[in-house]
């Protein structure tokens, strides 16, 4: 089959690049739904309305981590088993790993809308910002099961090969994102709730194409829930390696918090200022997650098939591309960081509160390179272990740690390194596990 001599025999380079541009380029435009997202939030001008939204974004960064689960840990064993020839256990899981993300989805709606209140004040929320905050909780949380289905297909598709479908998906959700937001926003004049409501229909197109084309298209994956069944030694290995993926996006929805917390006592416009730089930041880490996650596939694949030597050029091609992208992507940021945060608020003062924020978050981005890839390579070899380790640190643990230490010796300068140091630190664990993986020393 074409699409076996592509995971098996290709070139490395063409290989690589054929899993990973559909998924950077999906990674681009899913962060250009972003940019206008937070675009028509700031031409409110509305500092409030700004740093509302800002305060209910980890809400949507959870849905993604529970998407995760059974994305990518639901690819990870399926693009193994392929690797195996094991084509009907294959598709057997990824029936699963779709209505498990949908029944999961309806959970979090149900229990997201019970206790509303306390995790709007949790999450930092005011008498200032609680309505603006309210209001996109509200409609992102009606959203969860379409937002959190979204995230299987994407992934899965790309064990079979189908990388160009799964872009084409992700793609036709956040372009439809994109036209919506503006009249949501601003002429129908919902400011927060409009952004949440833009994001909810997105995602409901998207996964209306994954559905029609896993039916019509696909050999190997499936939704039709005839003849299924799963063992519990199969839920444990999707879960294995799902929930340590899906806690890096959970970490980033605590990190953020956190984040916003620790800045709250310095004003609502170092919130709305954070909110806008996070989005200008994800220009560099969503482009090095699609060059790092795009070649999961690849490496699941050649691993379950115990192909050593063809995995060892793919891990070391990946290394290398990774930081050189790392290095120009966060060179351009810092020489453009004015430019950029002036392009999404005319509040010269958030401009200004905003530049070395961005700016702070640069210094660590060739480490988030090396975090990235080794946090991949566990994940797609199964190396459950290994993969939880790095989830829960550099935006969970060891952020959670500095940002505390460095807040309270270095206020508020202390926040603003606090991530560049987090990466770090993450980075050098990153490189001491994969040796200990090297020595067969990691489970």
């Amino acid at each position: 089959m074409m699409q076996n001599e592509l995971f098996e025999k290709a070139p490395v380079h063409k290989a690589y690049f054929k899993f990973a541009l559909p998924v950077v380029f999906s990674m681009v435009i899913s962060l250009v739904y972003n940019m206008v997202d937070t675009y028509f939030i700031a031409q409110t001008g509305n500092t409030n309305l700004v740093a509302g939204v800002s305060l209910g974004a980890p809400v949507f960064t959870l849905m993604i981590a529970l998407g995760d689960i059974f994305g990518l840990g639901g690819s990870s064993v399926i693009s193994r088993l392929f690797g195996q020839k094991r084509d009907d256990d294959g598709k057997r899981l990824s029936v699963f790993c779709f209505y498990a993300a949908l029944l999961c989805g309806v959970f979090v709606t149900v229990i997201m809308l019970s206790f509303r209140e306390p995790v709007l004040y949790l999450l930092g929320a005011d008498a200032e910002t609680f309505e603006y905050a309210s209001q996109y909780f509200t409609y992102i949380v009606l959203g969860a099961p379409f937002i959190i289905v979204s995230y299987t297909p994407s992934n899965l598709l790309r064990t079979e090969g189908f990388a160009t479908a799964s872009m084409t998906g992700t793609v036709l959700g956040a372009v439809v994102n994109m036209v919506l937001d503006p009249i949501f926003i601003s002429t129908l004049g919902f400011g927060a709730a409009g952004a949440a409501i833009a994001t909810v229909i997105g995602n409901i197109c998207a996964d209306i194409f994954f559905i029609w084309f896993l039916l019509a298209k696909s050999k190997r994956l499936s939704v039709n829930p005839r003849g299924f069944y799963i063992t519990p030694v199969e839920i444990g290995q999707i879960f294995a390696i799902g929930i340590p993926a899906s806690i890096t996006n959970l970490m980033q929805s605590i990190g953020i918090a956190l984040t916003n917390r620790c800045l709250l006592s310095y004003g609502n416009d170092k919130v709305a200022a954070m909110g806008i730089v996070m989005k200008v930041n994800l220009i560099a880490v969503l482009i090095l997650v699609g060059f790092a996650f795009g070649a999961q596939p690849l490496i699941g694949y050649n691993y379950g098939a115990k192909n050593k030597t063809r995995l060892k050029d793919i891990l070391r091609f990946c290394y290398g591309f990774e930081c050189g992208i790392a290095v120009v992507l966060a060179v351009i940021l810092v020489l453009t960081a004015p430019i950029m945060l002036r392009a999404f608020t005319p509040d010269t003062a958030l401009v200004e509160t905003g530049i070395p924020m961005l700016r702070m978050q640069q210094i660590g981005m060739v480490f988030v390179a090396v975090v990235l890839v080794t946090t991949c390579t566990f994940q797609s070899a199964g190396k459950a272990v290994g993969a939880f380790l790095l989830s829960v640190s550099r935006q969970g643990v060891v952020f959670a740690v500095v940002i505390l230490a460095a807040s309270h010796f270095f206020g508020y300068w202390g926040i603003l390194v606090s991530q560049p140091v987090s990466d770090f630190l993450t980075s050098i664990m990153a490189v001491g596990l994969l040796w200990l993986e090297s020595q067969g020393q990691v489970s």
